[in-house]
């Protein structure tokens, strides 16, 4: 059973929520297929709302919104200079973040009014990308689809272009397993299934891949988030703490769990590497709560940043014909 409720007004449209219930509680709103509320029991029993977020459609896109709970693309993450060439084509997109491409792009997919199908116990959110939208060449449409499974949340990603341009959708919810009220995520206990991580540029672009055994990014064995995170190490400077690309060593992305609230998260995926940011930009926003800085830390599954312009990184294309796929599992759980 999925319930449906208007969540607000953008741009003279209805927007509606819909929420999915099982062992947990997740509502997506349309716009921007953005978790707004994620449900979870604690080791009491009682439901935990462990994602940031804002109120209004508005506030959701705005600049305080920060990107919490959308679905960000064409393409997550940075592009350095927001430049690329693709089959002997050079591009430039839009250039949101200092000198680079962030996220899609002004108006990227965490500003779309998607169309909504249920399918069963399945929500689905459609929605098409046209030709040079903020710079990305060739159309693609594409949908999301969100399921809840006990304590299970699945998020699938499914793409198709009339031709080949670049396509790495991920999801920017800001957890917080002591609650999204709490307003520190400092203790909140992190395990990362990395050994190496991209060390970054004082723009945040990738420069190398690095070991984390000796530095602040091990988190090859769970410590706390706060326990290195004001190291003085050049990395943790450049990124104002964690907002690191890590490389996965397979499909369990992560470990997490709050010693107050007992919830765990583990987050499973098929894509190669995982962002991690410590919410060092949040700065007093009012949502559903205050959010200051480090008050929520994001887990977002990706193609390696700026891959398209690294030799080495495996890249984010999408051809003509193909079908894209990927799935992202975030399992609650208390301890």
């Amino acid at each position: 059973m999925i319930a449906k409720k208007l969540f607000g007004n953008y741009n003279g449209q209805d927007v509606y929520a819909y929420t999915l219930s099982d062992g947990i509680s997740v509502t997506i709103s349309q716009l921007g297929a953005t978790v707004i509320e994620l449900l979870v029991p604690d080791k009491e029993g009682n439901m935990v709302d462990v994602a940031l977020g804002m109120t209004t459609p508005q506030d959701t896109v705005g600049p305080k919104g920060d990107y919490m709970g959308c679905v960000v693309g064409r393409c997550g993450n940075r592009i350095a200079k927001g430049k690329f060439t693709l089959d002997g084509v050079d591009y430039t997109l839009d250039c949101n973040n200092g000198p680079n491409h962030l996220h899609g792009g002004f108006e990227g997919f965490h500003k779309k009014v998607y169309d909504v199908q249920i399918e069963g116990d399945t929500l689905v959110m459609f929605a098409t990308s046209e030709h040079l939208d903020q710079g990305y060449p060739h159309k693609v449409d594409y949908c999301v689809k969100y399921t809840v499974v006990g304590k299970t949340l699945c998020i699938q990603y499914f793409g198709e272009s009339d031709g080949t341009t670049l396509f790495n959708p991920t999801n920017h919810t800001y957890f917080n397993l002591n609650g999204q009220q709490d307003g520190s995520i400092l203790d909140n206990v992190l395990q990362i299934f990395a050994d190496t991580y991209l060390e970054i540029d004082e723009t945040l672009i990738p420069q190398a891949q690095a070991n984390v055994a000796g530095t602040p990014f091990d988190f090859r064995t769970p410590k706390a988030i706060g326990q290195d995170i004001d190291t003085n190490h050049p990395q943790l400077a450049n990124g104002s703490g964690y907002d690191h690309n890590f490389c996965l060593n397979g499909g369990h992305c992560a470990h997490a769990y709050s010693i107050k609230t007992g919830i765990t998260l583990d987050c499973y995926t098929d894509m190669p590497g995982v962002q991690f940011y410590s919410g060092n930009f949040l700065g007093g926003q009012l949502g559903k709560a205050n959010y200051p800085k480090r008050s929520g830390f994001c887990l977002e599954t990706q193609f390696w940043p700026d891959a398209i312009n690294h030799d080495d990184y495996r890249k984010p294309i999408l051809k003509k014909g193909e079908k894209f796929h990927s799935q992202t599992k975030y399992v609650f759980g208390t301890k």
